[in-house]
């Protein structure tokens, strides 16, 4: 901040926010492709999914270097990132209340086939021809996991704040450890599930929402498991304080509403619709 007249940091031109969205819509095409059986669509979204990785990676560590070396994180710019942070879990909370206003219409207020435009058979919960779900194997197991995660995180959090950098660093390591889990079990589920998001007739409403929901949750938990590994290889390099984490701060709150978003998820669709 030598120099300045000002407590504002002045961001420099930076590719990645450009490179970020092209990665995303990348990654989007190819689920979309995926979705729909096609065999390059998966080369593709490995491919966005790496892109996103790396360009997350890449950005994350211009805004350290930003931090650490060219002291850009005045108290005024923390409470703007601090900020921006809360409006963009914000704008992710209306992503989920959507779908979840999706998800409640189909359940309590359940529509009619049509068979020549005309209503013909009210639709049950779950459609006939879907496996009902059993929330006390997998779901249970990963609502456990990601619990655990939470009170790991909030251990690490408090360690950072006495400045007991050993247990920040261990129990931010087991953090990731429980959102790994998570994610395996996730994908161990969809492989064994008996419906698939290319279901046709009354079993469409169900299976789109279900892989929409748990999905984009999915996901919010690999960017958290990433936001995650940035804090713990800063933390394994001394890099966090009791008086600057920022950061850190801002991965905590990112995963503790992905962890609210869970426990929504595994009492509405998993346990009180099925």
């Amino acid at each position: 901040m030598k120099g300045k007249l000002h407590d504002y940091h002045l961001v420099n031109p930076s590719p990645w926010p450009l490179l970020f969205s092209l990665t995303i819509l990348i990654t989007a095409l190819g689920a979309v492709g995926t979705i729909h059986g096609s065999h390059i669509s998966k080369i593709v979204l490995a491919f966005g999914m790496s892109s996103v990785s790396i360009v997350l990676y890449k950005w994350w560590k211009d805004v350290v270097t930003e931090a650490i070396r060219d002291n850009c994180h005045t108290e005024i710019v923390k409470k703007g990132i601090r900020l921006a942070m809360a409006a963009l879990i914000l704008s992710e909370t209306m992503f989920f209340f959507g779908f979840f206003w999706s998800f409640f219409k189909a359940w309590l207020f359940p529509v009619y086939m049509l068979e020549n435009l005309v209503p013909s058979k009210l639709l049950s919960w779950p459609p006939s021809g879907i496996t009902k779900l059993d929330p006390w194997s997998i779901p249970l197991l990963n609502t456990v996991i990601l619990l655990l995660s939470g009170c790991t995180l909030t251990w690490s959090h408090y360690s950072l704040i006495n400045d007991d950098n050993k247990n920040t660093v261990k129990m931010l390591g087991m953090t990731l450890l429980l959102g790994i889990t998570f994610s395996v079990f996730q994908a161990i589920e969809y492989l064994h599930i008996g419906f698939s998001f290319r279901e046709t007739g009354e079993k469409a409403i169900y299976s789109s929402n279900f892989y929409m929901m748990t999905g984009f949750h999915g996901v919010h938990v690999i960017v958290g498991t990433l936001f995650l590994t940035i804090c713990w290889l800063r933390a394994k390099r001394n890099q966090l304080s009791p008086e600057n984490h920022i950061g850190f701060e801002c991965a905590a709150w990112y995963w503790h509403f992905v962890d609210v978003i869970w426990l929504l998820l595994f009492f509405f669709l998993y346990w009180i619709s099925s």
